[in-house]
């Protein structure tokens, strides 16, 4: 299938190209780029190493005739069937062998750390210390998962403050990796690293309510417990889902200053108490899902990159405090715009290299009367909790959650969308033929309006259920303030449907629902039987969930809303 657009850089995740002088195996060199890539991570995976061929070699394609054709297919059948071969020894027997043929140490020069530091940008090469070692990861910015600039903060220096801040680092491959960039060693004579340089920055987190579902600790992001989601409209505070990209930071509410500016030097600066006395107090019902709800179903599919999550990355709260629209006219903005103009916030949380976590909407939508975008500073009627942004977040009903910024510390009018790495490089959808090889964040919009959306909360998926009536529950919503008006239930896998009752929900004005719905059904049910549950939502513009998840796959897992399956056992 060809290829959309221009070829971008190797996929992250994969193995980077090695740098070695030795070259592959001429066998393994004819098999391919996709084979060595495979072969190397069986290699790794079982205790051995092979080489990468080196930049300077030929990349071959299939249907080339360089490629070797049915000799290079041979060559990666029998290097694998090699590779087994050597597997089935044993662990004892394969270590000895490695202990006796293995090379001798190779002797690296040694650096200081000032000469280390010398070399922080891509024409100078970039080399970083990890431990008592010197490596050159020049070949890899690009390649960085997390985007070029994060690995460029690290530059000239060590990678300890940066890996304890992004603790999915700490992994044996990981280490293994960066094993291949190696240069050289720092000098015996130059002293640690400042152990409180590496300090854990989340030990400051607030704590958290035990019976959140974690799916990561460092940054902290767990789940309200399914079986939790429909008993009540509000999500309590404790249980709501939480969604931290770094630290959690400590503000302290009697310096707080909230800055908004624009052009013309155009600035506005706010206290919390002034925050609150200034502008008359706005309340508005709204759900928040995060853009990777849902996620876990699409990783069944293919692998996605991403938090694993269930069905439990969404809340409901009643969010209390300013209109955006009223600030952003005390400050001299008029209600429209000419041209394409974007209101960016920036969040008090930030990396390492002092760059924060931010994201924009549309200007119209922020100064929109109905719109309802928020400064809140109350969430269910109580201050808002540090996990949700005290003291001041920004909530945007309707909208993917990653633009509702916490902890706000600047508003800002702009020509253009915020530059943030959340803004630009994540959280947009893309085909299911894009991989990391041609993706091209450039060439696609940041979401905003999120898609028509229901789950089963009860029963859960595998439980054993007893004869007789089922009462099945669950949640809808729909982006962008559409009112969802009905959800079909199936309990046969979609070849037949009833329609569910609402339990509990608000009636909201015409594209202003910006709450879900919990609904209901009640059906019998045969002992015995294998029943698989199904449920889709149809909203006001008659948008409706799509029916499985392949079609709507994207490599990082976001938006998917496809028909929600559940499968029970009925008791005999």
């Amino acid at each position: 299938m060809p290829r959309a657009g221009p070829r971008c850089p190797p996929p992250r995740g994969r193995f980077p190209v090695e740098r070695c002088p030795v070259p592959a195996p001429a066998a393994f060199s004819r098999a391919g780029p996709a084979a060595m890539l495979l072969l190397r991570a069986a290699a790794i995976a079982a205790g051995r190493r092979l080489p990468l061929p080196r930049r300077g070699c030929s990349r071959l394609t299939p249907g080339n005739p360089a490629a070797g054709g049915r000799r290079g297919a041979a060559a990666v059948l029998a290097a694998l069937l090699g590779l087994g071969a050597a597997l089935a020894y044993g662990e004892r027997r394969r270590r000895v062998a490695q202990a006796a043929q293995a090379p001798p140490s190779r002797r690296y020069p040694r650096y200081t750390r000032e000469e280390v530091g010398r070399h922080r940008s891509p024409q100078d090469r970039v080399w970083v210390t990890h431990g008592t070692d010197v490596f050159d990861v020049t070949d890899f910015v690009e390649l960085h998962p997390g985007g070029a600039e994060k690995l460029l903060l690290a530059a000239g220096g060590a990678l300890e403050p940066f890996w304890a801040l992004y603790a999915v680092h700490n992994q044996p491959h990981v280490l293994e990796l960066l094993r291949e960039f190696k240069v050289g060693e720092l000098s015996p004579d130059e002293a640690p690293p400042d152990p409180a340089a590496a300090q854990d920055p989340f030990a400051g987190d607030p704590p958290r309510h035990p019976g959140l579902r974690v799916s990561s600790r460092k940054p902290f992001n767990a789940e309200t417990p399914a079986e939790l989601l429909a008993e009540r409209f509000l999500t309590p505070n404790e249980l709501f889902f939480t969604r931290n990209h770094l630290p959690v930071p400590a503000v302290d509410p009697g310096s707080y200053r909230l800055r908004v500016e624009g052009p013309g030097g155009r600035v506005l600066s706010l206290s919390l108490s002034e925050l609150r006395s200034r502008f008359p107090k706005h309340e508005v019902t709204a759900t928040l899902q995060c853009a990777g709800n849902r996620r876990s179903e699409m990783s069944r599919v293919r692998p996605v990159k991403g938090l694993p999550w269930d069905i439990g990355a969404i809340g409901t709260a009643r969010w209390g405090g300013a209109r955006l629209r009223d600030v952003l006219l005390h400050a001299g903005f008029g209600e429209e715009r000419a041209g394409e103009w974007h209101v960016c916030f920036e969040g008090l949380d930030a990396d390492p290299g002092g760059a924060p976590y931010g994201a924009s909407i549309p200007y119209g939508r922020a100064v929109s009367a109905g719109a309802d975008v928020l400064l809140a500073y109350e969430m269910n009627g109580e201050e808002l909790p540090r996990d949700h942004g005290f003291p001041v977040r920004v909530v945007v009903p309707g909208v993917v959650g990653a633009r509702s910024v916490k902890w706000l510390g600047r508003v800002a009018v702009s020509a253009a969308e915020s530059p943030s790495h959340w803004q630009q490089n994540d959280y947009k959808g893309f085909s299911p033929c894009v991989d990391w090889d041609s993706v091209d964040y450039s060439a696609a919009p940041a979401i905003q309006e999120l898609p028509v959306q229901s789950a089963i909360t009860h029963p859960r998926p595998g439980a054993a259920v007893p004869p007789g009536e089922l009462t099945v529950k669950g949640y809808a919503w729909s982006g962008g303030g559409r009112d969802v008006v009905r959800v079909d239930v199936s309990l046969d896998g979609g070849r037949s449907w009833r329609v569910a009752r609402w339990v509990e929900g608000e009636r909201a004005a015409l594209g202003r629902a910006w709450a879900w719905k919990l609904w209901e059904l009640r059906a019998p049910v045969a002992a015995g039987a294998e029943v698989e549950i199904v449920c889709k939502a149809v909203d006001g513009s008659y948008n409706v969930q799509p029916d499985t998840v392949a079609p709507i796959w994207n490599l990082r897992g976001v938006l998917s809303n496809a028909w929600h399956r559940v499968r029970v056992t009925v008791t005999r």
